[in-house]
């Protein structure tokens, strides 16, 4: 037998139904704050993330999937979804629309690393980028919007943390008294932290190894090292949340894993899913789309993991209806009976009305036992009786009642 490759998983009928209402609410979402959608190829030129995400990320230097075609050019599969819409933006020429750009997707994404609870190496994101507004209300609009929607999927208990990482002309600053502080304890740094010290200091506030966690704890903030225009934009995302009445706590270790960030990076976190529980997070790039080749734009947006979302729902117990069951399902009695079963299946479906009969020739018990798994409403039975009076039996599937009904009326 052949199995699925590592880190990748079949979506089975029984739960494809879960995975559609999570797509359908992210549409509509999408939709209400004015956001249309976007597609982009699952692989592109390797040059897009090595610019686009950064050199410096465990993103490139570990996870890609990264090969060589057959006319020897580099492509990568997709491990995030903004760097793909950015070439996209430029390419097309978008910055000659009208701004903001507000865009969705839902898209595959590839990274390898090891898989475990809500990640895979072939995964699905939700995510959202507006290009093009430098405002502070288009940061406030962004996380509204994630915020609605992690509302109407139903995630509860999660909490949103927010930071501002400044500018590249403050963060300068703020890069160097981290280095300073963070030389000291060199020693006692995992391997790969002493490297991002050199490279990209920032990316150490993100490791997750318990060492370095205690380690900058007292490292400096970058909250005390950003310039003026800075703070006045982060103060404005904060009262602008602080009106639509959304709670959020700062933390000024938030830096996000993608060296496109600079100035609002936010992650809405729960407790329900393991120690890796960021659910949705994003921030601002407002120079990404010029390092693409395109016009100094600005951009902020986030992403979600379908996958994650899925789970979560799942361990706080929320239960997604499945929309799929059928409302009418023929079970007929004989060769005569099952042709009058196919006609009235096919008359069902043309007004509409979800409709199914029997193609196992099976007993009428048998065929109840099948109409009950599949969650049928109702069951149409149609005997020799029945035909020769040219009438059906209709049996409620959820109260039991049982009426007769005139074939006519089909």
């Amino acid at each position: 037998m052949i199995n699925v490759p590592k880190g990748t998983k079949d979506v089975l009928p029984c739960d494809s139904y879960k995975w559609q209402f999570v797509e359908k609410t992210a549409r509509e979402v999408a939709s209400l704050f004015g956001a249309s959608e976007i597609r982009t190829p699952t692989f592109e030129h390797t040059e897009v993330f090595l610019r686009g995400v950064g050199e410096t990320t465990d993103i490139v230097n570990k996870e890609m999937y990264t090969f060589l075609d057959k006319g020897g050019r580099s492509i990568t599969l997709k491990p995030e979804g903004t760097a793909g819409v950015a070439r996209a933006f430029v390419e097309n020429g978008m910055n000659s629309q009208v701004l903001p750009t507000k865009l969705f997707y839902i898209t595959q994404c590839f990274r390898y690393e090891r898989p475990q609870a809500g990640r895979l190496r072939e995964f699905h994101q939700f995510g959202i980028e507006f290009l093009g507004a430098t405002d502070a209300n288009i940061d406030a609009e962004t996380i509204m919007l994630a915020k609605t929607f992690l509302d109407k999927v139903g995630i509860k208990n999660i909490t949103l943390y927010l930071n501002s990482i400044g500018c590249k002309e403050c963060r300068k600053k703020y890069q160097q008294a981290l280095k300073d502080y963070l030389s000291d304890n060199i020693d006692k740094m995992c391997p790969l932290c002493k490297e991002r010290l050199e490279k990209n200091p920032l990316r150490v506030l993100d490791c997750k190894n318990q060492d370095c966690k205690e380690i900058t704890k007292d490292a400096p903030k970058i909250l005390d090292y950003i310039c003026d225009d800075c703070n006045s934009h982060f103060e404005k995302v904060q009262n602008l949340l602080t009106i639509a009445g959304v709670e959020f706590k700062v933390d000024p270790n938030i830096v996000r894993g993608l060296d496109y960030y600079n100035r609002t990076v936010f992650e809405f976190v729960s407790e329900n899913i393991g120690a890796q529980g960021t659910v949705c997070g994003g921030g601002r790039y407002d120079g990404l789309i010029a390092d693409l080749g395109g016009s100094d734009v600005a951009g902020i947006g986030f992403a979600v993991g379908i996958e994650r979302i899925l789970m979560l729902l799942e361990n706080t117990g929320v239960k997604i209806e499945n929309p799929n069951k059928v409302e009418y399902y023929i079970a007929p009695m004989g060769e005569k009976e099952s042709q009058k079963a196919f006609e009235i299946v096919c008359k069902l479906r043309q007004k509409g009305i979800t409709a199914d009969f029997d193609h196992m020739n099976r007993s009428i018990k048998a065929q109840f036992k099948y109409a009950d798994k599949i969650g049928a409403k109702k069951v149409i039975v149609i005997g020799s009786d029945e035909l020769n009076n040219n009438c059906v039996k209709v049996k409620d599937m959820q109260s039991g009642e049982e009426q007769m009904v005139s074939l006519d009326s089909f």
